[in-house]
């Protein structure tokens, strides 16, 4: 197979390119909060920075420890099954669908408040159109957009700061004073678990940088994080303040869906509310690009790993996986379509998806820790950060579904068929052999043509066993290398397994090794276990010297947890998977 460089993304690329995600949110997110906690959603909004600062460490952690593409997805399938972790893909998968569908048409629902001819739907196609084309021709180019649009947004705001400000400075602070003496709806606690729940969906596209990391120049992810952190942190409980101070809470419902518009045309007249406008239309298409190159990232993993059908690893000449973002788009545009453009429903996918990955990704934390406690990360969280992140997220997810109950019914139609799509892919083997079982049963009339499927099935069957894997040892104890085969044959598809021992001389290899693997290979008759001995240092060369000799992907090879004296870090051997 051609291998492509991959191009390594630069601080401010990489933040552009999750942080349009998570910095649009400021276009809805204070809306959102002050329709549930009123004049303390500055208050709910400061609680989810602090949600997030505890995340900071989580997802430094583990992606330090397993610096790989996939994200939540990746951290289950190096420390628990696969089945697993393709809970945590399908849910990623539908958030990234449900972003890129209400963004894109966010965004031209903007343009058509300035400009009133657009048809919406078609706009909205011709726009997940350009995002498609632009992530095919390359990531490169794609973070260079991002960038643009990143800066003007950022920009635009830091303007409407400054107009609002010196608005109520040269004003007084009557709106501020009315608002904040204003009953609450209902008790102070509720108002701000309530706002605080929809504060939370103010921070999607943090998980999105865990996603496209390997295209990350080294140092990179924890710094996207952090200027992630810092940009919701200020302006989100900012805007929201700031917004009681230019417009009357019973007035915010009447400008929900450009509350920011009207908070440009108060403070500074209709040219601020066109600019703003127009940002919103650039920065909800960021979002689109931030969807694209994370599902890219998530489902060429995923394919590698044979939960996809392999005609995904497809690429172009420039080594874009044109067959997923193709693909995506597909999906996206046909979800649009069947909706008709009421994107109710995806609101309610969305929602639960996007707090459900973030929730996994901290249970991934808790099982690196444990089961993964020598693998060596660049920081750590501590516990209690981890369960007071996961507690908070959870009850942002209860919290969501009080608001909008009829968000779970809706979440439930996208998510489990996708889980049954995923599921055939996992379960194929069962499936063609009951198939095959099913075909064998049919009358004697068709017997003959029966025998002929059911061995073209089971030649089927073969193909796809017959690929090998391979796990290194050092001379792990008999019960060590019996878990490992054990973990093979009950996440693989496979009846060949290669275990591989590297030393400078023959004479160091355990005289026991040897023997252990032929009582295993007695033990389990149905697995060919190959023992090789590979003179020299285990490392990055021989792992892709091995790969290639054998034509096994680095993907399928295996090895055991290493210490804290390994001197290699994980994404220096190409994609080798922990296993115990």
């Amino acid at each position: 197979m051609e291998k492509h460089q991959h191009p390594t993304l630069n601080q401010l690329e990489a933040t552009a390119i999750c942080g349009n995600d998570i910095t649009s949110s400021c276009l809805y997110v204070s809306a959102l909060a002050i329709l549930q906690a009123g004049q303390w959603a500055w208050a709910a909004l400061l609680v989810v920075a602090a949600v997030l600062f505890l995340y900071r460490k989580i997802y430094a952690e583990v992606v330090g420890a397993l610096p790989l593409n996939g994200g939540a997805y990746n951290a289950l399938l190096n420390t628990t099954s696969k089945r697993v972790a393709t809970l945590a893909a399908c849910l990623t998968l539908l958030s990234y669908m449900a972003t890129a569908v209400i963004s894109a048409s966010e965004a031209m629902h903007y343009v058509h408040h300035l400009w009133d001819r657009l048809p919406v739907i078609h706009a909205t196609i011709v726009l997940l159109a350009v995002f498609m084309a632009l992530t095919i021709i390359g990531i490169g180019e794609s973070a260079r957009v991002a960038v643009g649009i990143f800066l003007f947004h950022i920009t635009t705001l830091v303007v409407l700061l400054a107009a609002g400000a010196l608005f109520i400075f040269s004003h007084g602070p009557t709106i501020l004073m009315e608002n904040f003496h204003m009953p609450i709806g209902g008790s102070l606690p509720r108002a701000l678990f309530l706002g605080f729940s929809a504060a939370m969906l103010g921070i999607s596209g943090f998980e999105s940088s865990a996603n496209f990391v390997e295209e990350q120049a080294p140092g990179v992810f924890p710094k996207t994080l952090r200027n992630m952190w810092f940009a919701v942190s200020f302006f989100n409980p900012v805007m929201a303040f700031l917004a009681l101070g230019l417009i009357r809470i019973p007035e915010v419902p009447q400008y929900k869906e450009a509350l920011l518009a009207q908070m440009g045309v108060v403070s500074a007249g209709n040219w601020l509310s066109v600019v703003i406008s127009i940002d919103a239309a650039l920065v909800l298409s960021g979002a689109v690009l931030t969807s694209f190159v994370g599902v890219t990232g998530l489902v060429r993993r995923m394919t590698l790993d044979r939960c996809l059908p392999q005609f995904l690893l497809k690429t172009t000449q420039r080594g874009t996986s044109h067959r997923i973002i193709i693909s995506f788009f597909l999906l996206s545009v046909s979800v649009l379509l069947i909706t008709k453009g009421k994107l109710g429903a995806l609101a309610g996918v969305y929602t639960i998806s996007f707090l459900s990955v973030m929730a996994l990704f901290g249970i991934g934390n808790i099982l690196l820790k444990v089961k993964r406690a020598k693998l060596p990360r660049p920081v750590r969280a501590g516990w209690l950060s981890v369960f007071l992140a996961i507690i908070a997220v959870v009850a942002a997810l209860i919290g969501n579904v009080l608001i909008n109950p009829v968000y779970l019914k809706y979440f439930l139609a996208y998510f489990l068929p996708t889980l049954v799509v995923v599921g055939i892919m996992l379960g194929r083997i069962s499936l063609l052999r009951g198939i095959g079982f099913f075909v064998r049963s049919i009358s004697e009339s068709v017997e003959r043509k029966a025998d002929e499927i059911g061995n073209r099935l089971a030649h089927w069957i073969n193909g796809i066993n017959s690929q090998q894997f391979v796990f290194f040892t050092r001379g792990d104890s008999a019960a060590t290398l019996n878990q490992a085969i054990l973990y093979v044959l009950d996440n693989e598809h496979t009846n060949r397994i290669k275990v591989v021992t590297v030393f400078p001389s023959k004479n160091e290899v355990p005289e026991r090794l040897k023997s252990d693997l032929e009582f295993l290979d007695e033990t389990y008759p149905e697995v060919d276990i190959e023992f090789v001995y590979e003179k020299g240092e285990f490392g990055p060369e021989i792992v892709e010297k091995l790969s290639e000799r054998w034509s096994i992907p680095k993907n399928f090879m295996f090895i055991g947890s290493p210490g804290d004296h390994f001197p290699y870090r994980l994404e220096e051997l190409g994609g080798v998977r922990l296993i115990i």
